[in-house]
């Protein structure tokens, strides 16, 4: 049941076209394989953020909604799919955070640690909190919740280094925001990421 005051959940999401996503796991695992694991942490993002039942859940593709693959979802989900605007990062985390017009939950498809829980809990933190976020194991955050969208948490932040986590807290704190962190989990970079995850989730192994 979704609560009196619905969180929306935004999941970014890379079509699983070979050559295209999980481009630095591409050389120990080649492009094939790259591309169907793409596929499968969608799929349990997806089924993931339903499970949670806190909202609406939106699928932010890229570079469209057009792939097989994402039209596939829609057809045995409950998701809505968007394209993703041009931009970095942060263009367009705030472009799904700002579409909702409700307090809203962006997450990735790289971590494959998200239960319902996570994300419950982080839909629950903005009831007292501005802003929410779960670290990720290297120094970025694999989750960002907030009440309203915020330009400034997502303009000027160098995207994919070890400092992401720390630029985001100091704009929290000089926009004068209440933020919750919940404990960190870690996402699918490297491919040691990818052993534990095959070690964690042998059904989803390649």
């Amino acid at each position: 049941m979704l609560s009196a005051s619905p969180v929306a959940i935004a999941i970014l999401a890379k079509a699983p076209v070979p050559g295209l996503t999980k481009t630095r796991l591409i050389p120990s695992i080649g492009a094939h394989a790259a591309a169907i694991l793409q596929e499968r942490l969608t799929e349990r993002a997806v089924a993931t953020a339903l499970a949670a039942a806190v909202g609406p859940v939106t699928l932010w593709c890229a570079p469209d909604p057009g792939h097989s693959s994402f039209r596939e979802l829609v057809t045995r989900h409950a998701v809505t799919l968007k394209r993703q605007p041009a931009g970095d990062l942060g263009t367009r985390m705030l472009a799904a955070m700002a579409a909702s017009g409700r307090p809203t939950i962006v997450i990735g498809t790289d971590c494959p640690a998200f239960t319902p829980e996570h994300l419950r809990a982080a839909a629950h933190a903005l009831r007292d909190a501005d802003v929410v976020l779960i670290p990720a194991e290297d120094g970025g955050y694999v989750l960002i919740g907030a009440r309203g969208a915020h330009p400034q948490l997502f303009s000027g932040i160098a995207w994919g280094t070890p400092t992401v986590l720390t630029e985001t807290r100091a704009r929290i704190a000089a926009l004068g925001l209440k933020s919750i962190e919940l404990p960190a989990l870690w996402d699918i970079d490297t491919e040691a990421d990818l052993a534990r995850f095959e070690v964690m989730f042998p059904e989803m192994a390649l």
